[in-house]
C-alpha cells in the first residue's frame, strides 16, 4: 500500500518538476484508496459505461508558452484537461463563446468537440498546432510547443476513445463540456482526488500491467466526472433526470445490462416494483418515449455494434439482441438503417 500524499507531492507526479504553489492541505487518500474500483452495486451508468466501451486510453503533457494555440480535430473520444500550471483559454470551432482555465481546474470534453486550447488574451494571429496525432506518437510523454519564454503553462491532456453509436444517448443529454474548478485542493470532490492520487502513482510504475492499469485509471476518472455531474445537478435532458430516477433506473440497468431478455412493459414495471400502467407513464413522461421503443432502439445499436465488429453471424447477433427469429430482426434492422444486417457489415465493419 502506498503511503499517503500531499498534494504538492501529488502535483509533482503529476507534473514532473513543476512546483504548484498554494496548495497546503491534505487528504487521507489511502483509507478511500478502492472505492472507486470496487463499487458494488451496477445501476443503470455503470451498464451504460459498459456499452460505451471507453478503451484505449491515453496521455499527454503539453508544455506551452505564450504564444500558442493548440487546435483539436473532432475524433469519437472522450477528452480533458487539467491545468497544472499557469492558465488557458477554450473554445469551440462552432461558437465564440472562450471557457477561461486557471491552475488547478479540469475540463472534460464529453464528445470531443472540435476546439482549439490557447494562451489568454491572444491577441497576436498564432498558428494552429495539432494535437490529435500526439496522444498515439508521444503517449505518456511531454511536448513543448511555442517560443521558449519564462511564461509557461503545463497542461495535462487525457483521452479515451469510445463507440460513438453506443454514446449517442448519453452524448447527446450531455453538455459541450463540463469543468471542475479547483481539483488540486481540499475542496474539490474525493474521487477526484483518489484518481489523480492513482493515476500519479502508476505513471511512476513499471510493473508488469502498468499499461491496462492506467487505462482503467484514466477511463475511471472521466466516468466519475460524468456520474459527478448527473448526481449533482438539475438537468434539461429527460433521459438524464431517468439514470437517477430512484425507479426509472432499474428498467435501464436491465434494458441495458440484459437486451437478450423477452422484455415487455410488465416485466420492466416489475423491475421497478411499479404497476405497468404507472411505469408505462411515468417512463413515456420523463423518457420522452415508450419502454418498448426505448428498449427497440438500444436493441438496434447494440446489433450494429456487433456488426462492425465483424464476430457473430447475423443469426447469433439476432439472439444477443433479444430476436428468436433472425427474419424479424433482419426486419426491423432494415427499418433502423435502411441497410439489410449484411449491407452494414460490409458498409461498416471495423469502424466504431
Amino acid at each position: 500500500m502506498h503511503s499517503c500524499q500531499r498534494p504538492e507531492k501529488l502535483c509533482q507526479r503529476l507534473c514532473p518538476d513543476q512546483p504548484i504553489s498554494d496548495l497546503n492541505s491534505h487528504a487521507d487518500l489511502n483509507k478511500n484508496i478502492f472505492l472507486i474500483q470496487n463499487r458494488t452495486r451496477m445501476d443503470a451508468l455503470s451498464k451504460i459505461f459498459d456499452d460505451i466501451h471507453l478503451a484505449k486510453s491515453e496521455y499527454i503533457y503539453l508544455n506551452v508558452h505564450h504564444p500558442y494555440r493548440l487546435l483539436y480535430r473532432h475524433e469519437p473520444s472522450m477528452l480533458a484537461y487539467v491545468i497544472l500550471h499557469g492558465q488557458a483559454q477554450l473554445s469551440f470551432e462552432d461558437s465564440d463563446h472562450v471557457i477561461v482555465l486557471q491552475q488547478g481546474d479540469l475540463i472534460l470534453l464529453p464528445s470531443a468537440k472540435a476546439h482549439q486550447l490557447h494562451c489568454p488574451n491572444d491577441q497576436e494571429l498564432t498558428q494552429s498546432s495539432p494535437i490529435n496525432s500526439f496522444f498515439a506518437s508521444h503517449s505518456q510523454q511531454s511536448i513543448d510547443f511555442g517560443q521558449v519564454q519564462p511564461q509557461r503553462n503545463f497542461i495535462l491532456a487525457i483521452r479515451s476513445k469510445m463507440d460513438i453509436q453506443m454514446a449517442r444517448p448519453l452524448i447527446t443529454s450531455l453538455p459541450d463540456y463540463l469543468h471542475i474548478q479547483h481539483i488540486l485542493s481540499d475542496s474539490a470532490p474525493e474521487w477526484l482526488q483518489i484518481g489523480l492520487q492513482f493515476l500519479a502513482l502508476e505513471t511512476q510504475n513499471t510493473r508488469p500491467g502498468r499499461d491496462r492499469i492506467l487505462d482503467h485509471l484514466v477511463s475511471i476518472l472521466l466516468i466519475e466526472c460524468v456520474r459527478d455531474y448527473i448526481l449533482n445537478a438539475r438537468h434539461a435532458s429527460s433521459w438524464l433526470n431517468a439514470l437517477s430516477h430512484p425507479e426509472l433506473s432499474s428498467a435501464l440497468a436491465a434494458i441495458h445490462g440484459q437486451p437478450e431478455q423477452s422484455w415487455t412493459v410488465e416485466s420492466l414495471a416489475e423491475q421497478c416494483h411499479m404497476s405497468r400502467s404507472k411505469f408505462a407513464q411515468l417512463f413515456t413522461q420523463v423518457v420522452g418515449e415508450t419502454p418498448l421503443a426505448y428498449l427497440q432502439q438500444h436493441r438496434m445499436r447494440l446489433a450494429a455494434r456487433y456488426l462492425r465488429d465483424g464476430l457473430m453471424t447475423v443469426q447469433q447477433i439476432a439472439h444477443r439482441v433479444g430476436y428468436s427469429s433472425e427474419t424479424a430482426f433482419s426486419q426491423s434492422f432494415k427499418k433502423q438503417f435502411e441497410l439489410t444486417p449484411s449491407q452494414y457489415r460490409q458498409q461498416h465493419q471495423g469502424q466504431q
